[in-house]
């Protein structure tokens, strides 16, 4: 299959180079790598602070490429920028990419990156998306750029952000972007890619003077680097050209007229055996100098390059990314190329306009304007080669030279599809896009704008109608033009007779518009604020807010027996329903008091202990996010410590964690918008196995992978780890803490948290009920009291305990999971769930499941007498054990039913 490269246009005929036409009349010089004027054409536009255009030919602008060649020199960079970073970095690492010409620039660099997600900044404003920043490019026609991520937190993580733009000419651009977002997003390092760099040695100065002003370090990546070099009096003498062209008449030299809209420009025939086809395995084409003539020859120097450009290599295949089968030069193929064939003559303006259905993924955004993520790149590529076959079959059969035209913005999509269609027509597939930048055409072989397409704007821009440019197309001799435009553009404007597609038919028989869905974020309804207290809880508003729905009103609570039945034959999640609140005996509530007031002191020291860690190692100021409802009278005894100590009033909430569903990921959103992720520690009570640990883990990454917000981090603060499962604890003992010896009773009366599908919406917090009828025998204050009132005793103990603590190596061991998966083959159970470690489990298992038994370390005094009593009450066997890792396990009942058990559910001998 032949693939060209179509050219024509970026190269005179005869091999002139397509910025001769400038550099001979303004005395232009290019400075540098050699291979500068094989990537780079000049031209002219109308602008106060520069008249002369460097003009891409490998970014498919202005000039027609093939997007092989467009999306390869991205992906390449972004390569190297992988290879700069490493993938660990790149893991962490955002990319911008610059409106509107390297939208798609910067998106290709991020697949060669294929960790990173994308952003580009935008000149549209969007209604209900708020500005996470914006910069000038002062050098620009259009200059403010918004930056407008669904995500507010993408761009605030402490990775590198990678910058991409085509041209780095005097460094303006880059360093407005940087110094807007360092004061809101401060980071240390960035990456600086373009496809040619063109700093002199002032800027490039100015750059490394900007790094050690913010205190970062900033890296370049280009494919080419080199110098303009401009004669005094160039911008007014540039200026002077323009208007005499612009105006109609010729130079002074005889040169042709600027070319007005639509013209049909007219091109000598190819020469014969050249062909356009990519060999990558070719040399690069020959510089040939234009023929002599009465105007200076430009002169193409060597200069030393800023950062050298690669060999040749094979871009590797990834298993996500996009395919290059070729190796690609340094260089495009054929800079110099032959020119293209004379069309013969305008064609009618009734042309019929095809119009295909992509069938576009849902919910897949269009590009990078509101992020673009690894996940999304990947749903990108399995949906490319359908869509490219939709389009191949719109395409007349004999079309042998099909161009794609985006638009404006929207590169990327139109490029990818380009790209994916050059695999499966028999045609040249070449591609560029539509601009607002205007730009003198002048129908010369030296000029890199040969033929120009005028058309009124047509997408409502928010700066009010203007022209838009297609450069490059008329006169150009394709069989068909595919338009790929988003439907924000698909407007009466679009359609009328002097609109983009009327204009695009006077010059191809064969017009086809495909229509992609302009991605417009979802704004979830407002996400309520905490409930408090005492409307919500009985702890004081000012101790901890509940990231919960209030479900007080509706019936959840099942029998026990039934539950477990439900849970254990799959038929229900046990956070589907709630068990009947326990309510205490007397002697049971007797042995909760004489179990706090003998463990308050060590309750204290452990809570200081515990705070003291998460003070010194995880934030100066942490944000407490209690896991509910266990961890929180935790968090709320840390809290207190925190002011105790260090006179700091630390916010507080809830949140519910559910086994094998995971954290409330509105929660973590609500979290996001509130606070910096960083800050944020989440506690609870004990670790058992490890279980929670590691559904938090596995819920956090997730989180990060669907919502594109980082920086949670999943490690758990707890009061207790007998499971050796976590760094960040007060003990490691395994002991009565108090506050497991009760539900709601001394968690706020708070219920633990419900999770069904008809109660809890896709943007709604977890459920959990207020008990306000147990009012009267509500401890849950008196126990938070009874533990802060020994917080001046344990001061000094606190301290040294920290210090140790500090010092110590707590690297989990994660033996507590170990010894429940020797307890579950050992009794037969086969199912690490049912095997509940620990005091505080233990304690779960007798109030809210059906136990099995009870397995006790032999000797354990009185921190298992409420086990007892309880188990003695539920008619469960106690064994004690000899050698048991934790004091105690309670194992739930096997294969449960009803019939196992009595009809009182007491479990029955097996």
């Amino acid at each position: 299959m032949n693939k060209a490269v179509n050219d024509g246009v970026r190269s005179g005929g005869n091999g002139v180079w397509s910025g001769s036409w400038v550099a001979e009349r303004l005395g232009v010089e290019l400075l540098g790598d050699p291979e500068l004027t094989d990537l780079l054409g000049l031209a002219l536009r109308r602008n106060p602070k520069r008249a002369h255009l460097l003009v891409s030919n490998v970014l498919g602008k202005h000039v027609p490429q093939s997007p092989s060649i467009v999306y390869g020199y991205g992906f390449t960079l972004g390569r190297r920028v992988r290879e700069l970073l490493g993938a660990e970095e790149c893991a962490r690492a955002v990319v911008l990419g610059y409106a509107e010409t390297a939208t798609g620039l910067g998106h290709a660099v991020a697949d060669g990156i294929a960790l990173a997600p994308y952003l580009h900044s935008t000149r549209r404003p969007v209604a209900g998306v708020a500005t996470a920043g914006g910069f000038e490019e002062s050098h620009s026609h259009a200059t403010s750029h918004l930056l407008l991520p669904e995500n507010p937190q993408l761009l605030s993580g402490e990775g590198p952000l990678i910058l991409v733009d085509d041209e780095f000419s005097t460094g303006n651009t880059v360093l407005n972007t940087i110094r807007d977002l360092h004061e809101r997003y401060p980071r240390n390092r960035y990456v600086v890619v373009a496809l040619v760099d063109m700093r002199s040695a002032a800027d490039v100065g100015r750059l490394d003077e900007f790094a050690a002003e913010i205190g970062a370090r900033v890296d370049l990546v280009a494919a080419a680097s080199g110098t303009v070099r401009l004669p005094d009096g160039v911008l007014e003498k540039g200026q002077e050209l323009v208007a005499r062209y612009e105006s109609g008449g010729a130079g002074s030299d005889g040169s042709s007229s600027a070319a007005p809209s639509g013209l049909v420009a007219r091109f000598p025939a190819p020469l014969k055996g050249e062909g356009d086809a990519v060999d990558p395995s070719r040399e690069p084409t020959p510089r040939v100098e234009p023929d002599s003539s009465s105007e200076p020859t430009p002169r193409i120097e060597a200069a030393p390059s800023l950062e050298a450009t690669p060999s040749p290599e094979t871009v590797p295949i990834t298993e996500t990314g996009p395919s290059l089968e070729s190796t690609l030069p340094p260089n495009p193929p054929g800079a110099r190329g032959t020119a293209r064939p004379a069309p013969t003559g305008p064609h009618p303006t009734h042309n019929r306009i095809t119009r295909v259905e992509l069938r576009w993924p849902g919910n897949l955004p269009d590009g990078g304007r509101h992020g673009f993520t690894p996940h999304h790149r990947i749903r990108l590529e399995r949906a490319l080669p359908a869509m490219a076959a939709r389009l191949a079959e719109a395409l007349p059969e004999d079309a042998r030279r099909v161009h794609i035209l985006g638009f404006e913005e929207l590169m990327y999509a139109p490029l990818r599809l380009a790209r994916e269609l050059e695999q499966v027509v028999d045609a040249d597939v070449t591609y560029s896009t539509t601009t607002r930048s205007p730009v003198l055409a002048v129908d010369d072989p030296g000029y890199a704008i040969r033929t120009r397409l005028t058309f009124p704007a047509h997408d409502t821009p928010a700066d009010g109608p203007g022209d838009r440019y297609a450069y490059n197309i008329a006169g150009a001799g394709f069989d068909a033009v595919v338009a790929v435009l988003d439907d924000t553009a698909d407007t009466p404007e679009l359609h009328a007779p002097d609109g983009l597609l009327a204009r695009l038919a006077e010059h191809t028989p064969h017009v086809v518009l495909a229509v992609v869905p302009s991605y417009v974020p979802e704004r979830p309804p407002m996400l309520p604020d905490p409930l408090r207290g005492p409307a919500f809880s009985s702890y004081a508003p000012e101790e901890v807010g509940w990231l919960l729905q209030d479900l007080s009103d509706v019936t959840l609570e099942a029998p026990t027996e039934e539950r477990e039945e439900a849970i254990q034959s799959g038929g229900a999640h046990y956070a589907e329903s709630l068990p009947v609140e326990y309510q205490p005996s007397e002697q049971y509530q007797q042995l909760f008091h004489t179990a706090l007031d003998e463990a308050a002191g060590r309750l204290a020291l452990a809570v200081g202990a515990v705070t003291e860690l998460v003070l010194a190692e995880r934030s100066p100021h942490p944000v407490l996010v209690s896991l509910a409802r266990a961890g929180t009278p935790v968090g709320v005894l840390m809290r207190r410590w925190a002011q105790h100590r260090h006179g700091l009033d630390l916010p507080h909430y809830a949140v519910s964690i559910v086994r094998g569903r995971g954290i409330d990921a509105n929660a973590l959103r609500w979290l996001a918008a509130h606070h910096d992720p960083a800050d944020v520690v989440f506690v609870d009570g004990w670790t058992g196995k490890g279980a929670i640990t590691r559904e938090l883990a596995d819920a956090v990454r997730e989180f990060e992978e669907s919502d594109g917000i980082t920086g949670f981090d999943p490690e758990i603060a707890v009061l207790a780890d007998p499971g050796s499962c976590v760094k960040t604890y007060g003990t490691r003992e395994d002991f009565l803490i108090p506050s497991a010896c009760l539900n709601s009773t001394v968690s706020g009366l708070i219920s633990r948290t419900v999770l069904r599908s008809d109660l809890v919406g896709p943007h709604d917090f977890h459920g959990a009920k207020f008990y306000r009828e147990l009012a009267g025998a509500d401890v849950s204050v008196d126990f938070l009291d009874a533990v802060a009132a020994q917080f001046p005793e344990v001061s000094d103990a606190v301290t040294v305990l920290a210090k140790e603590l500090l010092a110590a190596d707590r690297t989990p061991t994660w033996e507590g999971w170990a010894a429940v998966e020797r307890i579950s083959e050992e009794y037969g159970i086969h199912d690490v769930n049912l095997v509940k470690p620990g005091v505080g489990e233990t304690t779960r298992v007798l109030l809210r499941r059906v136990p099995w038994k009870i397995l006790a370390r032999a000797g354990a005094g009185a921190d298992l007498d409420h086990v007892r009593l309880l188990a003695e009450q539920r008619g469960v066997p106690v064994e004690e054990v000899a050698e048991l890792p934790y004091t105690c396990v309670g194992l739930i009942h096997p294969k449960y039913t009803r019939g196992a058990t009595g009809a009182d559910g007491k479990a029955v001998a097996v």
